[in-house]
């Protein structure tokens, strides 16, 4: 009885662990590490480590609960595209009362650990950062207007200033400008995904750019983005948070992403959209990682 039990069990928890978005929170925790490596002058205390463990379970959780929520309220959406039918609550696999209550429980655990652990402002800030994502962009901004992606970006660039308060206590410049990169990068980066899954937007009847607008000024968006971003990206040397080595980094993949977006937007391809979103992941990745390891060199 027990040997058939044990894989029903494991196939349940696999789908809770689907509904927290893996890959994107290790994204969102990968920033927030960012934040809080940049916020601590030199190499950081043992006490310093033991602060930002915290601080990244505590993201993770909530980050975790908005993800789950999220897929309570697009399940008939989800069913409806090839990119997300297979989640669990699409397919019928968790009920909505199972999710909300795995959603609530994150939540509360998460914002728990950030209160007593971290900081009141982190916690706070995190929890905004939840009903911002799962409330204002799921709920409200999402099937209500095309320029969803870039007012609900503004949910997605937190995870540096979380990083940053979890160590500070507060929210200076530099973490402003992580912000800032992070809610030019997201428009691009979202908008080529949206391009060739386009037919699987417009069955969704989300009023996404490329089915309200049209490819051609999507990608005319992007190549705009872009450029905003390229300048966003160098405030980090400006501000005095980076030496050269981040300069000459930034400067490199911010030509590419750019040069993608130019390409794209004069003779589009399904291929190349696809190329220019995978490139979106590695220039913010890459971007980050610089700016560590610039910390630590210079």
């Amino acid at each position: 009885m027990s040997t058939m039990a044990a894989p029903s069990v494991l196939s349940v928890l696999r789908q809770f662990y689907a509904l927290t978005k893996p890959r994107v929170i290790q994204l969102i925790v990968f920033c927030a590490l960012i934040g809080m490596v940049l916020a601590v002058p030199g190499i950081p205390t043992p006490a310093d480590l033991g602060l930002g463990a915290v601080a990244c379970l505590g993201i993770y959780l909530v980050s975790g609960a908005a993800a789950a929520f999220n897929c309570i309220v697009e399940k008939g959406i989800d069913a409806k595209m090839k990119r997300t039918a297979w989640r669990p609550t699409a397919r019928g696999e968790l009920s909505d009362r199972q999710t909300l209550l795995f959603s609530a429980v994150l939540c509360l655990t998460g914002s728990f650990i950030l209160y007593v652990w971290v900081n009141p402002l982190t916690m706070w800030l995190t929890f905004a950062t939840f009903v911002g994502y799962a409330v204002v962009y799921t709920v409200i901004l999402k099937p209500l207007t095309p320029q969803n992606i870039v007012i609900g970006g503004a949910s997605g660039a937190m995870p540096p200033v979380l990083g940053w308060t979890a160590m500070t206590g507060n929210v200076g410049p530099e973490a402003l400008i992580l912000f800032l990169i992070i809610f030019l990068w997201t428009p691009p980066h979202f908008w080529a995904l949206a391009l060739y899954r386009v037919e699987d937007y417009r069955k969704s009847g989300l009023p996404m750019l490329p089915v309200t607008h049209g490819s051609e000024f999507t990608r005319l968006q992007i190549f705009l983005y872009t450029l905003l971003l390229f300048t966003a990206c160098l405030l980090p040397f400006v501000q005095g948070m980076s030496s050269w080595l981040y300069l000459a980094v930034a400067t490199g993949l911010s030509l590419v992403f750019c040069g993608y977006a130019w390409v794209l937007m004069r003779r589009y391809s399904d291929a190349l959209a696809r190329a220019t979103f995978r490139f979106s992941l590695i220039h913010l990745t890459l971007l980050f990682a610089a700016l560590l390891l610039d910390h630590y060199i210079f």
